[in-house]
């Protein structure tokens, strides 16, 4: 028995090992992280070096949609709506696919950003937007392929896209304004109705001021008639404070919504409170 154990141990170690051999991909990776105002930009891309080759014109053809970049998709997501070139973009993330030519370049953001390259079929459905880039010329040449925000302003940036001797430039424009203005009336307005719900239920599931906790369930509830969840808790707050009269009422009130929002879990657990608190 020992000596098997002790030659099967021996072809074991004779075995080949087929450790994973690491390596760098001839395109590096790049990521860049921006924000511009309050708005975060996020851009994922590889960058091809031009390794003595002719790229516009050559390499990358004039007039043929490009990757605009090397292996996966170059992907860009933004935290809010932006404008580019005058024209909306929604929120979100998009694959960029470009049309190089020599004096500007179409850009196109495409919904599908899970394609390796360019997509097998192309569908005009999924392109989100269109913009022209103005095309400059460097007066130096740049080896690998580099996507740049530029220019960042509070309300704005300039995206170039860089290689061999040429700049392609994107202007985009972020709603700072408007989400500035939006944070500081909802400040000055003081809490929301979600907020003293946040509080009150803090303050009842942590055994504190059940009468505070109840003073702010009664504002997330007012004119509340959607919020099941929160007339609920007004419910089970109003019970521990000897409210027996309010807790009913405010438990057949959850009760009500939660059947019309068909939340069975709701639905149950209601009825159970309402048959322990005696409720005809």
């Amino acid at each position: 028995m020992k000596k098997s154990i002790l030659v099967l141990f021996t072809a074991l170690l004779a075995l080949p090992s087929y450790a994973q051999i690491k390596s760098p991909q001839p395109s590096a990776f790049g990521k860049i992280e921006q924000t511009v105002g309050l708005t975060d930009v996020k851009i994922e891309y590889s960058r091809p070096n031009m390794k003595g080759r002719t790229i516009f014109g050559d390499l990358v053809p004039f007039g043929e949609i490009w990757r605009t970049g090397a292996n996966s998709n170059t992907i860009i997501s933004f935290s809010d709506d932006v404008t580019i070139e005058g024209k909306s973009l929604e929120k979100g993330t998009y694959a960029i696919y470009t049309i190089p030519n020599k004096d500007s370049w179409q850009v196109i953001f495409y919904k599908d950003s899970k394609n390796w390259g360019t997509p097998e079929k192309w569908e005009e459905s999924k392109v989100a937007l269109k913009a022209e880039a103005k095309v400059s010329e460097l007066p130096f040449k740049m080896e690998t392929f580099t996507i740049i925000p530029n220019d960042i302003l509070t309300n704005s940036m300039v995206l170039d896209f860089v290689w061999e001797n040429t700049a392609a430039s994107l202007t985009i424009n972020v709603p700072t304004e408007q989400n500035t203005m939006a944070s500081i009336e909802k400040v000055m307005s003081g809490p929301t109705k979600e907020d003293y719900f946040a509080a009150a239920s803090y303050y009842h599931e942590s055994g504190k001021d059940l009468k505070q906790a109840h003073e702010w369930v009664l504002k997330a509830t007012e004119g509340n008639n959607d919020a099941y969840w929160m007339w609920r808790r007004r419910s089970l707050i109003e019970a521990e404070l000897g409210m027996k009269k309010e807790a009913i009422s405010s438990a057949n009130k959850s009760l009500d919504l939660a059947q019309k929002a068909n939340n069975k879990d709701y639905v149950k657990m209601n009825q159970d409170s309402l048959k322990k608190w005696g409720a005809k």
